[in-house]
């Protein structure tokens, strides 16, 4: 049955339910009844069905607990359990149902992302051909805006390349003769010519999307808990019904055993519990994908993050401008004049950077020139100036001070991208610029170690010296820098091996396969459609107190089922003990039944009101948007 299917009949069924109450309300009794009759069928039918299959594959599944439930119940006329339960168990089906498209979803995401053609050097001329037809060796050239696609090394030429859907980094890096390249990154400005290494299924790009699907593949074998219960209880209830009736040669009385011993409490103690937790964390902009998710997020004790744009806002800033011999002002103005004709990210972060402090009335460049692996240079308002890295003070012959390198060199330690700006042959300036941690991440990091998390990771393709900075400034326990998406893959299993239970959060193509291989993967909301639909849980408005509530209200939620589940045993418990020695009757029997229910449900909705310490007072219950600072530090979980 299609997910669809699941989603009409449970459409279906809950209408019949809601005319029910209405027909209730109203004093009709046998409008109710026959609602509450066609609801428990219309639900229960699909559920019957699959345990009927599972019964000829000779397995007893949960269909098998909430066939039975269902069944006595219409037989004794309790039509209110009867339709609630079967329209619970159809609504789940749907949910998981739901959950599982979108993860094949996310395969279809990443597989339209792959490189589709490569320009390729054969015989002296060049052919378009199909990605998957080239072959090891080839010489494939790619011009500005071209996507790579083979994992190889340049032969000629050289260029930016955009890498974020390997290392996740914001900023194009350089790469000239010599240089590896991978496949699905782009070139944004400049010409390479590559000799393909891996090529087809082994490029790295492939391989993100096979470790995508083989973790995801891993993951839909879990067993429930209840499928294991229901595989020993189910039959074993069945065979002591069959003995009380041989003993007793008493039909009613053995039925009344068998309803009264199938827990229709316990069927939906964990659904609502489900329902309950999930739908609190959708108003609170916390998305997660079925209870398994939750359960699993409440039992983390080490904690995986990305970097850019997880950590840190993944958009480059200024940190700090420094003149030499001129005003910082003119400097600047002159360099964003400059970088108004470039495309490149750190040209438009000065913009930005002249922008923000009012220098608006920027003078229009002219005789610009590209610098290869540099910068740009031109003329500005009657100045020569340039702006770039170390190569375009060579290009420029400009002499550099040794206290001014080694000032760019302590700068660059501390993490940042350092800009030369020349003027009229002479160093004038340099400009820093950063991708800044965000504000409320080292709070959120202590939040949850105080909470119960007991170890910090980052894994990240950035640079050792920058990725070290940002881990010292969060208080991070472990970091391993300069990683490809196999890489982060592997160390997340080595985690995992080592016996720890570990939650991945990233917001990146290139994350996609360590979430899905950690035992919990969570995306920030702000990330690509591939993470966010590859992780357990979405962050919706990129915030860490997202983070915070949702580890709470997983083992809030976690701690209701296991509730509901004590609740609805011991009825059972206690109602059988009733049954055998007499004292408990089918109405009686049943009335217990249908206050339990009553009880388990009302247990369950006091996780709609659930808040944790992370939540600011004046926060929205739905607010999405921008981060924002000011996290508490302690975290109260609470049922």
């Amino acid at each position: 049955m299609t997910g669809r299917m699941k989603f009409w009949i449970a459409v279906a069924s809950g209408s019949l339910l809601l005319f029910a109450l209405g027909a209730h309300i109203a004093g009709l009794a046998p409008a109710r009844d026959s609602a509450l009759f066609a609801a428990a069928i219309i639900a229960g039918a699909p559920t019957a069905l699959r345990a009927f299959q599972a019964v000829r594959a000779k397995a007893f599944s949960i269909d098998l607990l909430v066939t039975i439930a269902v069944t006595g119940a219409l037989i004794i006329g309790e039509y209110v359990e009867a339709s609630v339960v079967a329209f619970l168990f159809i609504f789940g089906a749907w949910l998981e149902a739901r959950t599982l498209e979108k993860s094949r979803r996310s395969l279809r995401d990443l597989i339209d992302l792959a490189p589709q053609q490569a320009l390729v050097l054969r015989d002296g001329e060049t052919v378009m051909v199909p990605a998957e037809d080239v072959a090891a060796g080839d010489r494939v050239l790619v011009h500005s805006g071209g996507t790579i696609a083979v994992d190889g090394t340049v032969a000629f030429g050289q260029a930016h390349v955009n890498q974020a859907t390997i290392t996740g980094e914001p900023l194009p890096v350089s790469r000239a003769v010599g240089d590896p390249v991978y496949s699905g990154t782009i070139v944004d400005n400049g010409y390479l010519e590559i000799i393909a290494d891996r090529v087809g299924e082994e490029t790295t790009f492939s391989r993100i999307i096979e470790l995508v699907e083989e973790a995801q593949e891993t993951k839909t074998k879990t067993q429930r808990f209840l499928d294991r219960f229901a595989n020993v209880y189910t039959p074993t209830i069945v065979v002591l019904a069959v003995i009380v009736f041989l003993v007793t040669r008493d039909v009613e009385f053995a039925l009344t055993f068998l309803v009264i011993a199938c827990p229709g409490a316990l069927v939906i103690s964990t659904p609502v519990s489900m329902v309950a937790g999930l739908g609190n964390g959708a108003r609170h902009g916390v998305l997660m994908k079925g209870g398994d998710a939750l359960e699993r997020l409440s039992k983390i004790d080490t904690v995986v993050f990305d970097k850019t744009g997880t950590l840190t806002r993944g958009l480059p800033e200024v940190t700090e401008v420094t003149a030499l011999g001129v005003d910082e002002g003119r400097m600047l103005q002159l360099a964003a004049g400059l970088e108004v004709a470039s495309e490149h990210p750190l040209g438009r972060t000065i913009v930005a950077e002249a922008t923000r402090r009012g220098l608006d009335a920027l003078p229009s460049p002219g005789e610009v020139e590209v610098i290869k692996g540099g910068g740009i240079s031109g003329v500005v308002d009657g100045r020569r100036v340039a702006v770039g890295s170390r190569r375009v003070l060579t290009s420029e012959d400009v002499l550099i001070a040794h206290e001014t390198a080694r000032y760019a060199e302590d700068r660059e330690r501390a993490g940042n991208t350092v800009v030369f700006v020349a003027i009229d042959g002479e160093l004038a300036g340099v400009i820093s610029i950063a991708d800044q941690v965000r504000p409320d991440a080292a709070t959120a990091i202590a939040a949850l170690r105080g909470a119960g998390v007991k170890h910090f990771v980052m894994l990240t393709g950035d640079n050792r010296h920058t990725a070290q900075r940002v881990a010292a400034q969060l208080g991070i326990d472990e970091v391993h820098a300069e990683l490809l998406p196999q890489d982060k893959v592997a160390a997340i299993t080595a985690l995992k091996s080592e016996g720890r239970r570990v939650a991945m959060i990233g917001d990146g193509i290139n994350d996609a396969p360590a979430i899905a291989t950690a035992d919990v993967g969570i995306a920030m909301g702000a990330g690509t459609d591939v993470s966010i639909q590859t992780a357990d849980v979405i962050l919706v408005a990129n915030r860490f107190d997202q983070l915070l509530h949702a580890y709470s209200l997983s083992k809030a939620t976690v701690r209701n089922m296991k509730q509901n589940t004590v609740i609805a045993l011991g009825t059972v418990v206690v109602l059988l003990a009733g049954v055998l020695a007499q004292q408990v009757f089918m109405s009686t029997g049943m009335l217990v039944h249908e206050v339990s229910v009553l009880v388990v449900i009302l247990n369950a909705v006091r996780l709609v009101r659930f808040r944790s310490r992370s939540q600011r007072p004046s926060e929205p219950e739905n607010s999405g948007g921008k981060d924002r600072p000011g996290v508490q530090d302690v975290l109260r979980v609470e049922s």
